[in-house]
């Protein structure tokens, strides 16, 4: 039988001890279609020896290593059935090589290699196993990398989720740890709500963190969560509490004034009003919904009394109309008189206009203020010329005047005489000085002349 007409694989003889057949390696499935590896028969041929009868061995650097035996196989048959196995290897690792691109199974990946590792050492194939050592060798490297990559990335991933977590559950304990007098209940709950929902996210986005820190980020976020919602309820409740209290405070101050609302006696009832409405503003609020429609009672009841008394008072006015018409011809006649000069002319013109005043009656209340101011400025006129009289003919005043006028009159007779003596003496320094001092006294005693007049 010729070699072209040799079976594929030829059917080996049961193997003698030292002929043992490698161990199947678990294949590979290729991520991509990848030519098969073929080595050349002819450079195979230096690493193996083919006895006669058909006992093939490894030539393995300066190690030979009997493979097996092919019998009733020629020499060529011999060598390519065990080159076959080296090829299968051998593909078997450019198939690995080519899904440790794109494959993230690592530890698959790794169970194939020793798998390849296996058969590599078992040495039951012919070919250049340094080569083969090699190729396996980098492919060993290239995982070991790829692992280190694996793990940094995975302990950079743990650390973001470490980081995100620790960032939601500091800020819910921020939530937690306001002031309930101060929070602003309805934003903070959405934002502990949104916080839950990114805690789900975030935990199932990402890796796993480790059982204690897992459980210790989110026993602190537990507690946040509940303390926010104590004193949430803590304070709603207080709140209703003080609701409740505050309606009742107003309930009756409302009481108080409906009770008022009829009333006719249109002064001292403005006072009481007046008085519940401070009580109003130093009581309690109520909620806001409930503070308003307690205010909309409280200001109705009042309405209807200062509506009445503001219609009596208009009804008033429209016959104070005629009063207010006299009292302008009062006051206009009574400006003709000013400025006072005379007191008991003034006097009199003030009595006169007084009585008339009082005859008159009262004016509208829009009116009253011009009015009062009108009769307030003849009284102030009154008073200052009565009080200039007084201190004109005060005996005191009038004493000390003419003492200051004896004084000046004497000095004045002092110096004419000290003038003429000058004079007569020709001393021109002399005559200077009284000169001077002469002109001085008269000018002051014109001046107290004039004030005692």
């Amino acid at each position: 039988m010729t070699p072209s007409q040799q079976p594929d694989v030829p059917k080996p003889a049961a193997p003698k001890p030292s002929s043992v057949t490698p161990a199947e390696v678990t294949p590979v499935a290729p991520v991509a279609p990848a030519p098969a590896y073929t080595s050349n028969l002819t450079e195979a041929q230096q690493f193996a020896e083919i006895s006669d009868e058909g006992v093939v061995t490894l030539l393995d650097g300066d190690e030979k290593v009997e493979v097996g035996q092919v019998p009733e196989a020629s020499k060529d048959d011999a060598l390519a059935y065990f080159v076959r196995k080296y090829d299968d290897v051998m593909t078997q690792l450019q198939l690995l090589k080519q899904r440790l691109e794109t494959d993230a199974a690592n530890r698959e990946l790794e169970k194939t290699l020793a798998q390849i590792d296996e058969v590599i050492a078992q040495r039951q194939m012919v070919g250049n196993m340094t080569k083969l050592r090699e190729q396996s060798k980098t492919l060993r490297n290239a995982l070991v990398e790829r692992h280190a990559q694996q793990q940094a990335q995975r302990e950079k991933a743990l650390a973001e989720q470490q980081s995100a977590r620790e960032e939601i559950v500091a800020r819910a304990e921020e939530i937690s740890a306001q002031d309930p007098n101060k929070t602003q209940w309805k934003q903070s709950t959405a934002k502990m709500r949104e916080l839950f929902d990114h805690w789900r996210a975030v935990q199932k986005a990402g890796p796993r963190l480790p059982r204690t820190a897992e459980d210790a980020l989110w026993q602190r976020f537990r507690s946040a969560r509940n303390a926010f919602e104590k004193n949430r309820r803590a304070f709603f409740s207080q709140l209703d509490a003080r609701n409740a209290e505050a309606k009742k405070v107003k309930e009756d101050l409302i009481a108080r004034a409906e009770a008022l609302q009829n009333s006719t006696d249109w002064g001292p009832t403005t006072l009481k009003y007046r008085d519940l409405m401070n009580e109003w503003k130093e009581s309690p609020r109520a909620s806001r919904k409930d503070d308003d429609a307690l205010w909309a009672r409280f200001r109705g009841a009042q309405d209807v009394f200062f509506n009445a008394r503001d219609a009596a008072n208009a009804e008033v006015d429209r016959e104070y109309e005629a009063n207010l018409a006299t009292k302008d011809e009062i006051l206009q006649e009574a400006q003709q008189h000013l400025p006072f000069k005379n007191i008991d002319s003034a006097r009199n013109v003030m009595k006169d206009i007084r009585a008339r005043w009082e005859a008159a009656g009262r004016v509208p209340r829009k009116d009253m203020s011009r009015m009062e101011a009108g009769i307030g400025k003849l009284e102030r006129a009154l008073t200052e010329l009565e009080e200039d009289h007084w201190r004109r003919s005060d005996p005191e005043t009038k004493a000390r005047t003419n003492s200051a006028q004896t004084q000046l009159e004497d000095a004045i007779e002092q110096l004419e005489t000290d003038l003429a003596q000058a004079e007569e003496a020709g001393d021109q320094q002399k005559i200077a000085a009284a000169t001077e001092a002469l002109e001085a006294r008269r000018q002051w005693l014109q001046v107290v002349q004039a004030a005692s007049e």
